[in-house]
This record gives C-alpha cells, structure tokens and sequence, in this order.
C-alpha cells in the first residue's frame, strides 16, 4: 500500500505526477505484471517496475506526460538491434515485450482563493469536484476556522502568504478579499515578484476595476503586462449571488483550463 499512500500525499500537495503500471509482459525481462511506480513533477520516485533501461525510458517520458498531463500506452521490445512495428526497442538483452501504463494521476493545477468569505466558499465548493488543488488565504480567523472545504485553509495576512510561499506559474488566482486595499494588495505584490499566474481574476465593479488600473499603471507604468488579468471577473452569466458569481468564475478558469474562445468574458479586453 506504500505507493498509494505516497500517491495520497503527493494529491493533498497538489503535486503533480504519474503512475507507471506495467500492464503486460512477454518473454523474458525484469518487469512483473502488475508492479507501479510513481514519477512527480519534481522527480521523485516511489515504486519500480525494473529498473535498468526500461525503467529510465519511463521515467524520461514522464517527465513529458506530466507537462501535458497525458496518459499514454507505450509497447517495449528488450532486445538491442531488433525492430517491431509500434514499439519501442530499448538496449536490453532480455529479449521480451513489454507493455506500460503511463497515467497522469496528479491535478489539474493549482487555484489560490485570497478571501474566504461567501463567494471564497461559494467558489470552493463548486471546484472541489474537477480536482483542482484548492488554497484558500485569509487574514479573519474567525472565517478562516469556520471555513468548510479546499486543501488548504490558511489564516495569513495576504502579502505575507505571498512573499513567504509564492505563487505557482499556471496557478489560478482568484481575489475576492473584503477590502479593495487587500485585493490592491494582492494584485500588486503578484506584479512586484514577477510572479507568473495563468489567470488572476478580480471581483469587482467597474468603477472599483477603473480605480485600480489608475493605481496599477502610476506604481508600474502604463506597458505592466496585464494579459492573465481577468476583471470584472467570471463568464457573463448575469447571475449575482455568491453561488451564482462562483459558477462564473469556474467556468472562466475551465474555459481558459481547455483553450476555449469565444466566450462572453467579463473582464476589460484591453489594458493600456
């Protein structure tokens, strides 16, 4: 059971990974029907199924499938020199066929919630389904301890949780703190790192949108890329309870998630 403990572990993480299964075997070689191993983002390893070349062709390749987030079935032939059709030959002398199972078992990717008042939880409970790795930032411990849902519920000034832990490159940002200041805040300590979200979206109106890029463009000049900046944010479904807003939101990180055009986003087309 210790792979799938680790494969627990690394999930509650939110790390991503792949579990290599070998699913078939012929001939001779070092594989056994059945054996799994674990390959994450970072190259850590649990399990094996061989060892030697085929076991480093794994790994290679799931370094690959994990950007992706592909499964794969790959055939192997364990004899250097040889060729059949649809499968790789490894330099092996064992002679046998073998089959792998390569399967992405690690998240989508990772959603950071800085509020966790009730569009925060409105929006959790909407994602928690799509296995996302959900993290929800608040400074109110009173609303952060009776927080229901995600990952990760952090009771944490919202720079401090920022400069201390980053952000992930392709995460989602979703800001819905209960002060125009934090949310300023957020966004702002975001662009000062450099950091690299695919999407940070804000909940606001249009004169609170048309406030903050005023104060944006005067701190960081008017070329700041604001490209992955989606505000007012959500998918323009007219609805305006939390329940409703979160819905619009999920859908906007799922249209974004998928490479979707074409959709009536919210957010101001173009910034200066």
């Amino acid at each position: 059971m210790q792979i799938y403990d680790a494969l627990m572990m690394y999930k509650n993480k939110g790390i991503k990974l792949m579990m290599v299964t070998v699913v078939e075997k012929v001939g001779d070689g070092p594989l056994e029907v059945g054996k799994k191993m674990l390959v994450t983002e970072k190259g850590d390893l649990v399990g094996t199924v061989g060892g030697g070349a085929i076991e480093y062709e794994a790994i290679e390749l799931c370094k690959q499938l994990i950007t992706k987030q592909e499964s794969r079935l790959e055939k192997y032939l364990l004899k250097e020199g040889k060729v059949v059709e649809d499968t790789t030959t490894l330099p092996m002398a064992c002679g046998g066929l073998a089959t792998l199972f390569y399967e992405y078992v690690g998240v989508k990717a990772k959603i950071y919630i800085f509020g966790a008042g009730h569009v925060g939880q409105a929006l959790t409970r909407v994602l928690e389904p799509m296995n996302y790795h959900i993290t929800v930032v608040d400074h109110r411990e009173d609303v952060t301890s009776s927080f229901v849902g995600g990952n990760e519920v952090i009771c944490k000034q919202f720079v401090d949780y920022i400069q201390e832990e980053s952000l992930e490159e392709d995460s989602y940002v979703v800001v819905c703190t209960p002060s125009h200041k934090y949310d300023y805040s957020v966004l702002h300590k975001t662009l000062e790192l450099g950091l690299k979200p695919k999407y940070i979206g804000m909940l606001c109106s249009k004169g609170k949108l048309k406030d903050y890029l005023s104060k944006t463009y005067e701190q960081f000049g008017e070329a700041v890329d604001l490209s992955n900046f989606y505000s007012p944010i959500g998918l323009d479904t007219g609805g305006g309870s939390p329940a409703e807003i979160a819905v619009s939101i999920a859908a906007e990180i799922l249209s974004i998630q998928y490479n979707k055009e074409n959709h009536k986003h919210m957010r101001q087309e173009t910034y200066r």
